[in-house]
């Protein structure tokens, strides 16, 4: 039961239609850019208004929500963001990716394969990826529009030149349907592959310059690469996580506390309680 002296979601019910709207037109045109009304939240800036917005308009009472900071079900965003949906839904909340119908993230995807009955909402700061290229959001627009992305090559190819690869780590632009350029939130490369042809419907939400965009299930999501010169995500060759051993999933470095030394742990929190679990289990 949500508290009583807040409309379900928070959002009154004339801006959650209105987001609705907008997420229906997103999926229709993948990648592209749809720009929505709404009013401002009583959220600081930087804390994900976009995609708690997308959550909001979404979400039911019988949806099952968990909600991801950096891949940890614990982190201060994730933590507070989750208080606030069950405060004004009370639906029922997860750690488990397998469990939610919706997932609320900031900075990742979960290393779990998402399944066609879920949806993943990211929160964005910055939807354009040529605001790397473009300070103007007029000329970004007609960009867009006519697929000009020369730009956005040039860019790469000079990275390339000066510094012997990409150094784009997180926000790696990527091709949506043969068709638009999207940013995919500033999740790491490692994370870029699993949008391509998933199961799973991505919406991204981007509070500040109010736009929502879509990767649909069965989508083609190609992160930009030269003949000779591939996307290649983050190697964590030689490494493996602390806490559950795995070398197979996406690794935060840590600087160990008085000695410096640095160590491994998984960025998703939850598949690593697993991993340690089943490991547990595999040695009683």
């Amino acid at each position: 039961m949500h508290q009583q002296g807040y409309n379900f979601a928070f959002l009154d019910e004339n801006t959650k239609r209105e987001i609705r709207r907008k997420v229906l037109k997103a999926v229709a045109i993948p990648g592209y850019q749809v720009p929505f009304a709404s009013p401002e939240l009583p959220i600081a800036r930087g804390w994900g208004t976009g995609g708690i917005q997308i959550t909001m308009s979404i979400i039911g009472p019988n949806d099952v929500l968990k909600v991801i900071d950096q891949g940890c079900d614990g982190g201060v965003n994730a933590v507070n963001i989750r208080n606030l949906l069950v405060k004004t839904t009370g639906v029922e909340t997860t750690f488990d990716t397998k469990a939610a119908t919706i997932v609320q993230t900031r900075h990742r995807i979960p290393e779990e394969k998402m399944r066609e009955d879920q949806i993943l909402v990211l929160q964005v700061p910055i939807p354009d990826p040529l605001r790397y290229v473009e300070p103007s959001e007029v000329k970004a627009r007609e960009m867009h529009g006519e697929m000009d992305y020369s730009r956005m090559w040039i860019f790469l190819y000079e990275n390339i030149v000066k510094w012997g690869e990409i150094t784009i780590g997180a926000r790696y632009p990527s091709l949506v349907n043969g068709r638009y350029l999207i940013d995919p939130s500033p999740i790491p490369r490692w994370d870029v592959p699993k949008l391509d042809n998933a199961d799973t419907l991505y919406l991204f939400g981007a509070g500040r310059e109010k736009r929502i965009y879509a990767v649909p299930p069965y989508t083609r999501v190609q992160p930009l690469e030269f003949d000779d010169f591939k996307f290649r995500v983050e190697d964590f060759n030689g490494h493996s996580c602390t806490r559950c051993g795995a070398s197979h999933t996406y690794l935060n470095e840590i600087t160990g506390a008085g000695n410096g030394q640095k160590i491994y742990a998984c960025s998703d929190s939850s598949h690593c309680d697993k991993l340690r679990r089943a490991r547990k289990e595999g040695t009683d």
